[in-house]
């Protein structure tokens, strides 16, 4: 399926506008009495929807205790002891749980005050030691709701997915690529270069992006999602070498863009 995109004129613009959008959804969902999943990528694209997310849920009196925060991905390290891999220190700045408790989940507690807000234990990221499991624990909880996307802008890489990762592919542990890595340098300018970004990480597949959202949203703005914006506008169907166009595939799907984005 082709998306059209809707433009806004600038990130704030678009924050304010899918936040609604997530906020009707959360408020509906505590009225029916049942679960809210968001599905969530750490980075720049969606920081002005987590802070227009928390003025919507101050404003609205929102209770949060049904809402899970399903993060996509997170960095790994190696681990001398067995071998395999392990998350990364929570504590540092490039850590997608660090990104996920501070960024959404303590900026929403604060906005709706004590007793309304997400449990710790409602905020989800995949396990290295059993990265399959996490489809069926998204499964488990009915999917996600809401699925906010977010494209790499040199290669189109949709969380830690690169060029080439097959539609088929679920919660995984896989080498990241350069680019993916060189496009983190802009995303956390913590890291003091290449060599200082993890070259390994576990995150969802195109497979449960695609069947496990209900509904998907798109959002890329400033001038180096320029590239972005075309590819997804003209794809009607998963291309593997831009993997962000899962998009088509998914389930409602829905392309914010800012004007710099649009028109750069």
């Amino acid at each position: 399926m082709r998306v059209s995109p809707i433009v806004f004129d600038d990130p704030e613009a678009l924050g304010r506008a899918l936040a609604a959008e997530i906020a009707d959804e959360i408020g509906e969902a505590a009225h029916e009495g049942r679960p809210y999943a968001l599905g969530c990528p750490g980075g720049r694209s969606a920081l002005s929807t987590y802070r227009a997310l928390a003025d919507e849920a101050a404003r609205r009196a929102l209770d949060l205790g049904h809402v899970t925060i399903v993060m996509m991905d997170e960095y790994l390290e190696r681990d001398e002891a067995t071998g395999g891999f392990r998350r990364i220190d929570p504590s540092l700045p490039h850590s997608c749980l660090r990104f996920g408790l501070v960024e959404i989940v303590q900026r929403l507690n604060e906005a709706v005050g004590a007793g309304r807000g997400i449990d710790r234990d409602r905020l989800w990221v995949p396990d290295p030691a059993d990265p399959e499991e996490y489809d069926k624990r998204i499964a488990d909880l009915g999917g996600i709701d809401l699925f906010i996307l977010a494209s790499g802008a040199g290669d189109g890489h949709i969380a830690f997915n690169p060029p080439g990762t097959a539609v088929s592919t679920r919660t995984h542990i896989t080498p990241l690529a350069e680019q993916t890595r060189r496009d983190n340098l802009a995303t956390f300018p913590t890291f003091g270069g290449l060599d200082d970004v993890p070259r390994h990480g576990v995150t969802v597949g195109i497979a449960t992006i695609k069947e496990q959202s209900a509904r998907a949203v798109m959002v890329a703005h400033g001038a180096d999602k320029a590239l972005t914006a075309r590819r997804l506008g003209a794809a009607d169907r998963y291309q593997s070498d831009w993997p962000a166009t899962v998009l088509s595939d998914c389930a409602r799907p829905w392309l914010f863009l800012d004007t710099a984005a649009a028109h750069g």
